[in-house]
């Protein structure tokens, strides 16, 4: 009975394992399989984003686009790369002055008084625009004595040297080209003279007259109030063109005979080098610092630089060294990740950031290496264009 339960037992155990061994396998192969195709399937995706990412990171062009406003409204310079040599220039304190030369003022000729101010302080006014207008006893005897004259002239010129002797003729004449004359120098101009004549009334000679601008410009003076009395010489107003401007430098003597009228100059006006030319040299020591004064013509785009202004000067007396490629520094910009680079011009409009290597810094100049000769490259308004990448979401750098 024992021996026949033990062989029972026996067939029992073996019956169970037979039945456990496959599914154990089974399991043991299900795991393995899942995980050998968990870990391609990993391996598929990082690859698959491993690609994605490197299109993404790459495969979008680093290329910033403006448009032909935009492109006028920043001052967009672009220059082709060359080497020449390094100016050698001589360094002078300044000071920004009024380029009297574009400078105008607007004065009465006689005395009058302010009716009505047509034009205020800051304004940008065009070449005979109306500024003020004024009053005065004695451009109304002129304007009367001018309608007078004139129709008499008129009336003696028709009847002509058959009917008239000459003597008359020519007093008549005479008597309409003075009244006309006083009348212009009393500030009226040749056109409200015409006016005042072609209305042929006696009660127009009011005595009020317009003046107007001699120029273009901004008005940056105008101290006086309506009703005020004004003399012969007041100043009404100041009117510059400030597209230029001119910087006194303060050369020492020693020094000065290197500059030469026309040369290349350029002042530092923040962070920022304008450049220009020597307009004209003085030849008298200024009795307080013992130099002689260079006036500096600069343009002013972007207004600047401002009278009364002081700035460091920099004017080229010659060249020395060997050639190098050089560009204005503000051409030279740092990208995000900490290199120096520039903007490349592929096409009108389009323009690629490009590293190079700074290989010298001078005031106002960036020397580098990278670039082939002949590259165009952005030598002005670089920051612009900089921001602008930045703004559609491009990596501002290209290694």
């Amino acid at each position: 009975m024992k021996k026949h339960a033990s062989i029972i037992a026996g067939l029992l155990a073996g019956t169970l394992l037979a039945v456990s061994a496959p599914w154990a396998g089974e399991g043991h192969e299900h795991d393995a399989g899942a995980e050998t195709e968990s870990h391609a399937d990993a391996g598929g995706h990082a690859e698959e984003g491993h690609a994605h990412g490197g299109e993404e990171g790459h495969g979008e062009e680093n290329v910033v686009r403006l448009s032909p406003e935009q492109l006028a409204t920043a001052g967009i310079r672009v220059e082709a790369l060359k080497a020449a040599p390094l100016p050698e220039e001589i360094e002078a304190p300044g000071e920004v002055k009024l380029n009297l030369y574009a400078t105008s003022q607007v004065t009465p000729r006689i005395e009058a008084q302010v009716v009505e101010r047509l034009a205020r302080l800051g304004d940008q006014v065009k070449k005979n625009q109306p500024l003020v207008k004024l009053s005065s006893a004695e451009m109304a005897e002129a304007q009367g004595a001018l309608i007078i004259a004139a129709r008499e002239w008129q009336r003696v010129r028709k009847l002509g040297l058959k009917v008239v002797s000459q003597q008359r003729y020519l007093e008549s004449r005479v008597a309409y080209q003075q009244a006309l004359s006083k009348l212009l120098a009393y500030g009226m101009t040749d056109e409200q003279a015409k006016q005042l004549m072609r209305g042929g009334n006696v009660t127009r000679a009011d005595g009020s007259f317009t003046l107007l601008s001699p120029q273009d410009g901004t008005i940056i003076r105008d101290e006086f109030v309506v009703g005020q009395m004004v003399e012969p010489g007041d100043l009404l107003f100041e009117i510059t063109d400030e597209s230029s401007v001119w910087v006194e430098a303060h050369v020492n003597p020693t020094l000065a005979h290197q500059v030469k009228v026309g040369a290349p100059a350029r002042v530092q006006a923040g962070q920022r080098w304008v450049e220009g030319k020597v307009a004209q040299i003085h030849h008298i020591l200024d009795e307080t610092t013992r130099t002689i004064a260079v006036r500096l013509e600069i343009p002013n785009r972007g207004d600047l630089l401002h009278p009364g202004q002081f700035v460091t000067a920099r004017i080229a007396v010659g060249n020395t060294g060997e050639p190098v490629e050089a560009l204005p520094l503000e051409a030279v910009l740092r990208s995000p990740d900490g290199d120096w680079q520039v903007f490349v011009e592929k096409e009108p409009g389009e323009f690629e950031p490009k590293e190079v290597e700074l290989v010298r810094q001078l005031p106002g100049i960036a020397v580098i290496e990278g670039l082939p000769p002949g590259t165009r490259v952005v030598t002005r308004g670089a920051f612009f264009v900089q921001s602008e990448l930045a703004k559609s979401g491009f990596a501002v750098h290209n290694h």
